[in-house]
């Protein structure tokens, strides 16, 4: 993935975040849980995103304290917000989580670990400088993506 694709990703899944934590979660616990999990996600790419499109002037240690963020995140054991029962099937608009997800053959597990190791990549190089980062954000944006197109509801 180039790196204006990655960062057009990443900023979109920074804005696009950012209505659906702004309206409240609903009741579930679960479906709460995760979408404040992807609202610290979204927060953090955010920072470093800026920085690599140069709409933020860069700062080695924001830059390094929100990868480290990211890192810690995506290696969360997540077990307790992802549990049958709070799809789109189930609870309709209080979460875009598609019952795929559950499902025989679902790979989000899998996209979750590559989340893990681009997100542990991009923490390992963020403070060295605002061109470290495009590079090794890329395949961070990617992971969110593949994860998102397969496991997500497009917003209407």
């Amino acid at each position: 993935m180039s790196i204006s694709k990655t960062l057009m990703v990443v900023a979109a899944l920074s804005l696009s975040a950012a209505p659906v934590f702004a309206g409240g979660h609903g009741g579930n616990p679960a479906v709460k849980a995760r979408q404040s999990h992807m609202q610290l996600y979204a927060h953090n790419l955010g920072i470093i995103g800026g920085m690599a499109r140069g709409k933020v002037e860069y700062d080695a240690d924001a830059a390094q304290a929100a990868a480290n963020n990211l890192a810690a995140l995506s290696t969360l054991n997540q077990r307790s917000y992802w549990v049958p029962g709070t799809t789109t099937a189930e609870l309709g608009d209080e979460t875009r989580a598609l019952p795929a997800i559950f499902e025989a053959g679902s790979t989000a597990a899998a996209i979750g670990g590559q989340l893990a190791e681009a997100a542990a990549a991009l923490a390992a190089v963020a403070g060295d400088g605002q061109a470290a980062l495009g590079p090794a954000l890329g395949p961070v944006g990617g992971a969110c993506g593949a994860c998102h197109e397969k496991y997500q509801q497009p917003r209407n």
